[in-house]
């Protein structure tokens, strides 16, 4: 039985980074996978973007965070949710920092550069990146990384690939994207999502 520091696991991102890899075993041949489809899967990406966004910008509960001005950007921006639906020049930058991540990913040395990538990710969606204003619930960032995986999933299979090697690129990308939902999770750590049910409650609904 292998020791794990699990102190250590809160502290040090690149060994909670390289403990993840090798628990979830995603290795070289997961890299080598993920890379080896990038001539079929990056000109898809514009779409990929495109379809989460229409996910993101039909319930108001993951929209209304596109209102506050982004990290970046300096244009115009929306005024209300119904604005949005226009796509200005705020959710067009938007879009293209996702095209960018997934390009990135797909391109990634996987090296000691990735866990700081991957926490920055995550740390930008909270008031620890700087801005008090951009503030996304967790539970509306485990919607988003639940969509976007399936989307990926379902651009793989429409992919000119070997059902092996299909499977060997979903299982790649799952393992890779529970990674990143982890560094973004770690940065909701002690903070409670509020609940209506008393403890009491819950134990009795529960038991």
């Amino acid at each position: 039985m292998k020791a794990i520091d699990e102190g250590r696991l809160e502290q040090d991102i690149h060994y909670r980074y390289d403990y993840l890899c090798e628990f979830m075993s995603f290795g070289a041949d997961d890299i080598a996978a993920i890379r080896g489809a990038i001539a079929q899967f990056a000109p898809r990406i514009p779409d990929l973007v495109a379809a989460t966004y229409e996910k993101l910008l039909s319930y108001d509960a993951t929209a209304r965070h596109f209102l506050p001005r982004q990290h970046g950007f300096d244009g115009p921006l929306p005024q209300s949710l119904s604005e949005l639906s226009s796509a200005p020049a705020q959710i067009q930058f938007r879009k293209e920092h996702l095209q960018r991540y997934l390009m990135n990913l797909i391109g990634n040395a996987f090296n000691q550069k990735t866990p700081l990538y991957l926490d920055i990710v995550g740390k930008m969606h909270t008031p620890a990146a700087g801005n008090p204003e951009i503030d996304v619930p967790l539970v509306q960032m485990n919607a988003l990384m639940g969509v976007l995986s399936d989307t990926i999933f379902r651009l793989i299979e429409e992919l000119e690939l070997q059902a092996e090697l299909k499977f060997r690129l979903i299982r790649a990308w799952n393992k890779l994207l529970w990674i990143q939902n982890d560094f973004i999770v770690r940065h909701y750590a002690g903070k409670p999502e509020e609940t209506s049910e008393t403890p009491a409650e819950t134990a009795s609904a529960t038991s």
